[in-house]
């Protein structure tokens, strides 16, 4: 299966709290944020990594051009307005038939993610199988409604509801047939990944939440020390 991984922001709220190194080099536990994926992924059947960095990351251009990979590891270097004109940057990369995306702040248990990896192979009864959780700290959560027998995705909200169970957790499983929404997506002038998701539902496509205990995002300088916390317990 093809991986991508967008680590084209800027980190600027990690900026602005003093800390200097690139987001995709911070290191969680001595292991940078951006090898941390590398090796998961290269762990659970990764056919390809494509990679997006912006223009000005050349300290990360060079870490990601010095790996040695027994699969083809694909760079692109582009500064985008946004993390859905990153995914499309990326997706000539994933045309191929299943495929998984993250950012590059996104921590999570790998067991949990082998397991979820595994469940999207072998089931063919679903469009995608989107990473969601319980555990909200963010300050701008994505909500996600489901059908609590079936788990499908009914809905994605920007502010909670009876009918919200989840908060979406920012890895994505999905089939080729996504590309053409995204494509749609950027043809409309769209620019937000939640609206990319939400056009998913509007077209039909079934998307399964799976439930991750938790997964937290590194944006701010204190989320470093709790991720790396999170991963050693």
């Amino acid at each position: 299966m093809d991986y991508a991984i967008i680590a084209a922001g800027e980190g600027s709220r990690l900026v602005e709290e003093g800390i200097e190194i690139p987001k995709p080099l911070i290191q969680l536990n001595g292991i940078t944020l951006i090898d941390r994926l590398i090796t998961v992924f290269c762990r659970n059947g990764a056919s390809s990594i494509s990679i997006i960095i912006n223009s000005e990351m050349v300290e990360v251009y060079q870490h990601i051009k010095q790996k040695k990979l027994n699969i083809p590891l694909n760079l692109v270097v582009k500064s985008t307005p946004s993390s859905m004109h990153s995914f499309f940057a990326l997706s000539p990369y994933l045309k191929n038939g299943k495929f998984c995306l993250t950012t590059v702040d996104t921590v999570f248990k790998e067991d949990e993610f082998s397991d979820y990896i595994q469940d999207f192979i072998n089931d063919n009864s679903y469009d995608g199988m989107m990473a969601v959780t319980g555990f909200i700290d963010d300050e701008n959560p994505l909500y996600v409604a489901v059908e609590p027998e079936t788990q499908l995705i009914t809905a994605y909200k920007n502010s909670p509801s009876n009918e919200v169970n989840y908060v979406s957790g920012g890895i994505y499983c999905l089939s080729s047939r996504a590309i053409g929404v995204l494509q749609m997506c950027m043809d409309r002038g769209m620019n937000r990944m939640r609206n990319y998701q939400q056009q998913l539902i509007l077209e039909g496509m079934r998307l399964k939440a799976w439930p991750f205990r938790k997964i937290i995002d590194v944006d701010h300088a204190e989320d470093i020390n709790k991720a790396a916390e999170f991963l050693r317990e």
